[in-house]
C-alpha cells in the first residue's frame, strides 16, 4: 500500500567542510528521497575576474593560485600560456619540461585530496584521508623546495618559471616517483574492493555519456562517463606529445567510476613524470620578457587539462599593461552543473556521496 506524503524542504549548507566549502543545496524531499534540488552558488564570490582587469598581467598570476587552490600549478600554467599566446612569447624547452613535471605532480596531489575527502564524505572518518595526505605532503615538499610555498605556489611566469629547480630536486623527485606506484596499489587494495565503498558508490549518481557531453563536463567526471577526451591527447600542448601515456576511461558514469578514473590517472601521471625526468634538457628556464608586459591588441583563449578537467583563460588586450577582459573557464563550476540531474531520485544519505564524487573547489566556482 502506497502512502502519500507531503514534500518538504531541507537546507544543507553553506558550511565547511561537509559541503566542500560555502555551497548551499536546497532539497525538496519525499520522505528521504530527493525529488528536486536547487544548488545555490555565490557565498565565496570574490570577483577575481573583475579585479584582474585593474591589475597588470603579471600581478594577476597570484589570482590563479586562488582559484582551485588544490591545483595552483595547473591554473598558473593555463593563464601563463594564454598570455604567451596573446603576446607571442616562446617558452624555453627546459621550462616546458619542468612545467609538465609540476603539472603532473599537481594532478596526483589534487586526486589524492579528492579521493581522501570523497572517502570522508562516505563516513570513513580520517584514516583514508590521512593515507592520502601522507603522499600528498611529499609532493608539497617538492613544491616548497622550488618556490617556498605549500599551497599558493605562484611558480610559473610568462615565458617560463620564476627560477630553475634546485640541485636536490631531481633526486628527491626520483625517490618519490619510484615509491608512488606501490602506494597507489595500496590505495587500490584499501578502497576498490571494500564492500561498504562498493555499495555506496556502484550505480549511484549515474551521469550518462550523453548528459556528460551536453553539459560540457570535463576531466574525470567526463571520462568516468565513457568519453575519451583529454586535452593532453586531443589537443597536445607544451611537450605532452613527446610522452607515452594512456587516458583512463570508465563505462558507467557512477560515483565509483569517477573515483576509479582519478586513481588510474595517478598511475599515468607517474609514467609522464618518469619520461620527463629522462628527457629533461639543460638550458634556460625563462625567456626575455618585459616586466611591464603590453601584449598587442587582440584576444586569446588557451585551455589545458587540469586535475578537475579543462581549465581555460580568455583574455582581451587593448594594448595596455592591464587586460581589458579576463575570464576563466573553470571545470569545477561546469562539472557542478550536472549535480541536480544525477542526484534526483536518490536519498539524502547518498547526496554527499554523489556531490563528493564530482570533486570541486569553491574558489574556482565562486571566482
Amino acid at each position: 500500500m502506497a502512502f502519500k506524503t507531503e514534500h518538504f524542504m531541507l537546507n544543507v549548507g553553506p558550511q565547511h567542510p561537509s559541503t566542500h566549502g560555502v555551497f548551499r543545496m536546497r532539497f525538496t524531499l519525499d520522505g528521504e528521497v530527493i525529488v528536486d534540488l536547487e544548488p545555490i552558488f555565490g557565498y565565496l564570490h570574490r570577483g577575481i575576474e573583475k579585479l584582474a582587469e585593474d591589475r597588470t598581467y603579471t600581478q594577476n598570476i597570484p589570482f590563479t593560485d586562488r582559484l582551485d587552490y588544490l591545483a595552483s600549478m595547473t591554473s598558473n600554467q593555463a593563464y601563463c600560456m594564454a598570455v604567451e599566446k596573446l603576446a607571442g612569447i616562446t617558452v624555453p624547452e627546459r621550462a616546458e619540461y619542468i612545467r609538465v613535471i609540476m603539472s603532473e605532480l599537481q594532478r596526483i596531489a589534487s586526486h589524492l585530496a579528492g579521493i581522501g575527502f570523497f572517502l570522508q564524505d562516505l563516513g570513513a572518518f580520517m584514516t583514508p584521508l590521512l593515507y592520502m595526505f601522507r603522499e600528498r605532503e611529499k609532493i608539497v615538499d617538492l613544491f616548497d623546495m622550488v618556490c617556498g610555498q605549500r599551497l599558493n605556489y605562484n611558480y610559473l611566469r610568462f615565458g617560463g618559471l620564476s627560477q630553475d629547480i634546485p640541485p636536490e630536486f631531481i633526486p628527491a623527485l626520483k625517490k618519490l616517483v619510484n615509491a608512488l606506484p606501490g602506494f597507489i596499489d595500496e590505495y587500490d587494495r584499501l578502497i576498490s574492493e571494500n564492500e561498504v565503498f562498493l555499495v555506496r558508490t556502484k550505480g549511484v549518481g549515474i551521469l550518462s555519456r550523453e548528459m556528460a557531453i551536453s553539459s560540457a563536463a570535463a576531466g574525470p567526471v567526463l571520462r568516468g562517463s565513457d568519453v575519451n577526451w583529454d586535452i593532453r591527447k586531443s589537443n597536445p600542448y607544451s611537450v605532452y606529445d613527446r610522452f607515452e601515456f594512456d587516458i583512463p576511461v570508465a563505462k558507467t558514469g557512477d560515483s565509483f567510476d569517477r573515483y576509479w578514473v582519478r586513481l588510474q590517472e595517478m598511475r599515468q601521471s607517474v609514467r609522464i613524470i618518469e619520461q620527463a625526468i629522462e628527457q629533461l634538457p639543460e638550458g634556460d628556464v625563462q625567456a626575455k620578457v618585459s616586466r611591464l608586459l603590453k601584449p598587442p591588441a587582440g584576444d586569446a583563449y588557451v585551455s589545458i587539462e587540469g586535475p578537475k578537467g579543462e581549465i581555460g583563460f580568455y583574455l582581451v588586450s587593448d594594448g595596455s599593461v592591464k587586460p581589458y577582459r579576463w575570464r576563466v573557464r573553470p571545470p569545477c563550476f561546469i562539472n557542478l552543473t550536472t549535480l541536480r540531474d544525477i542526484i534526483i531520485g536518490w536519498k539524502v544519505a547518498d547526496a554527499m556521496v554523489i556531490f563528493g564524487s564530482i570533486d570541486i573547489v569553491l574558489g574556482e566556482v565562486d571566482r
